[in-house]
């Protein structure tokens, strides 16, 4: 036992020492720092929930030295920021394939010249999921972990050392989750080249609403709930299209519409695109052609 034990020990800390040549101290919040690391070359992600300032963000790299950052973009629906940093690097993150509950899952962050470690376990994983936000993360991936808060921002870790995702608590009440590889990816990427995400939409004002029994008659399914329209704003893609205060989306791109989500959730990716609603106007029930528009936010 005393063997298998002291083998966990140095797998664990070879694996930790790893992964701090990318962990990064940021101090982009007053008392409190929080944690990075380097995704690309003079390039930090971070938990955008942690970042209060845009300019002048003191670092700690990975060797120790202090540098000063600049906010490039940040995300809150996905509570992902990044930060530009010039003459830093580090080792490039082996994205994980899959995450599965019972992993192993290590968290790594740096206050100012040490590293931050914090072991646990994923204790959930599956998705996509809609943040409450109204943003989408490919998985949902829940550690049971211990935090503090410079924890958050730090890089996940499996037992093999891949990427699992960003350390974060700023999304849920409860257990802290890892922002998956793939959102991080994804977000970055558009983050570092356009300082913003953008995001189908339609310009409506929304509020989820009973579902009259003749509605679903007439739709020919049980659908106990809809989205009434509330607002519509000028010029935008619903206005466009025809669609008014008081119609009741039931149905998008041909999946039901019970509540909010449900249409971010078809706008998602949808940029562009045109897609038919199925809505109920004075009791009737209608199709609206609608082009999905882009927001930067």
């Amino acid at each position: 036992m005393k063997h298998v034990l002291h083998e966990l020990s140095t797998g664990l800390t070879e694996l930790v020492e790893g992964a701090g040549h990318s962990a990064v101290g940021v101090e982009a919040r007053n008392p409190l720092g929080s944690s990075g690391f380097l995704w690309k070359p003079g390039v930090i992600v971070t938990a955008a929930h942690t970042v209060r300032r845009e300019d002048d963000i003191p670092v700690t790299l990975p060797d120790g030295k202090r540098a000063t950052a600049t906010l490039a973009g940040i995300d809150y629906g996905t509570d992902v920021a990044v930060l530009r940093v010039e003459g830093a690097a580090g080792p490039a993150l082996t994205p994980v394939d899959a995450v599965r509950a019972g992993e192993l899952a290590v968290a790594v962050g740096r206050h100012q010249p040490g590293v931050l470690a914090a072991m646990g376990m994923v204790s959930s994983a599956g998705g996509p999921w809609m943040t409450w936000r109204g943003s989408r993360l490919e998985s949902l991936v829940r550690l049971d972990i211990g935090t503090t808060p410079r924890s958050s921002g730090s890089a996940v870790f499996n037992a093999q050392g891949q990427f699992v995702g960003m350390l974060t608590s700023g999304l849920t009440r409860t257990a802290p989750i890892a922002i998956p590889a793939a959102t991080i990816e994804r977000i970055a990427t558009e983050l570092a080249e356009h300082g913003r995400v953008a995001r189908g939409y339609l310009g409506v004002g929304l509020q989820p609403i009973p579902f009259p029994p003749a509605f679903a008659q007439a739709l020919g399914r049980e659908q106990r709930s809809g989205v009434m329209v509330l607002s519509v704003e000028a010029e935008g893609p619903a206005a466009n299209a025809g669609i008014l205060p008081g119609d009741v989306f039931a149905e998008i791109d041909g999946q039901p519409v019970t509540d909010t989500g449900d249409l971010q959730t078809a706008l998602h990716g949808a940029i562009g695109r045109t897609l038919t609603a199925v809505i109920f106007r004075a009791g009737l029930r209608t199709e609206i052609i609608v082009k999905v528009g882009a927001k930067r936010r």
